[in-house]
């Protein structure tokens, strides 16, 4: 016995975090947003259109006695009734299904909310248990100079961090890298390093040469650790972790 289809009503929402009061989905093949289906069959793109007053969603298919109406997501959001198994179909197939818009999907939304709660535990957990030393580790690298506050006020902020972006934290304490950088940051935070523009220089009572320049977009500690940890930096950084000392 064939399995009787089961229609529902669906709900659909705008995937910009800065939804418009009113945005207005294209809904027929033009030149300037081609709006096409490829058919796995015929191997052909198909234009698409929408009209209410046709059955089927495909141009080709469709006669002359068009009536085009406008898709709206109000306040970001669009209802569709389970009797317009057409919209239905359109929004399944339109091409900015995926990039502009999405179905809302109950059940798989509780399980991304779960997990990113589950996430959330287990970044306060492993910030909770942070000793003092790795709590100023992860503070100079998240934070910067990090000499002027309480370490409890830096373990507040690192427990907050950790709430807001969980994975990026998880990712940060098993990141072999995070001593090394800790110990840059450090090296700003004493003076012994001066940023000056986009170059890096040496302000040891030796040494007040240009170390290296920080090309733009890049983070100043990476620049400067990646020198420190090549050949070429392996003399500054005995310097300067002698300096330090």
């Amino acid at each position: 016995m064939k399995k009787k289809q089961k229609f529902e009503d669906k709900s659909y929402r705008l995937l910009s975090n800065k939804q418009p009061l009113s945005y207005m989905l294209p809904t027929r093949h033009t030149r300037r947003f081609p709006i096409l289906h490829f058919d796995e069959e015929t191997g052909v793109n198909r234009p698409l259109r929408y009209s209410a007053n046709q059955k089927s969603i495909y141009e080709d298919e469709q006669d002359s006695n068009v009536i085009l109406e406008p898709i709206i997501f109000e306040d970001g959001m669009l209802f569709v009734p389970k009797q317009n198994q057409l919209l239905q179909k359109f929004l399944e197939i339109h091409p900015l299904n995926g990039t502009k818009f999405e179905e809302i999907n109950n059940e798989k939304d509780a399980r991304q909310d779960v997990e990113t709660l589950n996430l959330q535990v287990d970044a306060l957990i492993e910030a909770r248990s942070l000793s003092v030393e790795q709590v100023v580790e992860i503070g100079r690298v998240l934070f910067g100079d990090v000499t002027r506050i309480s370490t409890a006020e830096i373990r507040r902020d690192i427990l907050v961090f950790a709430k807001n972006e969980p994975e990026e934290f998880i990712n940060l304490i098993n990141d072999p890298q995070l001593k090394f950088n800790a110990k840059v940051q450090m090296f700003f935070d004493e003076g012994i390093l001066l940023k000056r523009g986009k170059d890096i220089y040496f302000n040891t009572k030796s040494n007040k040469k240009r170390m290296v320049v920080v090309p733009a977009g890049e983070d100043d500690v990476y620049i400067v650790a990646s020198y420190l940890q090549s050949e070429e930096g392996e003399q500054a950084l005995k310097l300067l972790e002698k300096t330090l000392k």
